[in-house]
């Protein structure tokens, strides 16, 4: 089964960072990268871009609506995320956990919905 892995965490907690610090910390990311790559379970991944470079699109009255910014103000950023395939929810769970940024902000498990697509006619 494919989980999404969303790292959220706190983007001020990055920039205080020192370079050392954000080395290291990448160097963690490759380290759990690497085992997740080499165990088969791996679909894809990647750091996104600060939040203040979101944009969020809301369809009202028929009209699209396009504002800056992320949909919602919170203490914690979607700050990247893995699409890994698990054997169950715990596997998903002790993948997460090996995340580095679990440390400090949280990792959010959620199980992709799988359906079948209408063959092309």
């Amino acid at each position: 089964m494919q989980y999404l892995l969303l790292i959220y965490g706190e983007e001020k907690n990055w920039d205080r960072m020192t370079p050392a610090e954000r080395e290291s910390m990448y160097a963690e990311f490759g380290a759990f990268n690497k085992e997740i790559t080499e165990k088969g379970k791996n679909r894809g991944g990647h750091q996104l871009m600060p939040v203040a470079s979101a944009t969020t699109v809301r369809m009202r009255g028929g009209k699209r609506v396009v504002t800056d910014g992320p949909f919602a103000e919170t203490k914690e950023q979607l700050g990247g995320f893995y699409l890994v395939d698990a054997d169950d929810l715990d596997d998903a769970i002790a993948m997460a956990a090996k995340i580095p940024s679990a440390r400090d902000g949280c990792i959010e498990v959620r199980p992709l919905v799988v359906r079948a697509v209408p063959a092309q006619v």
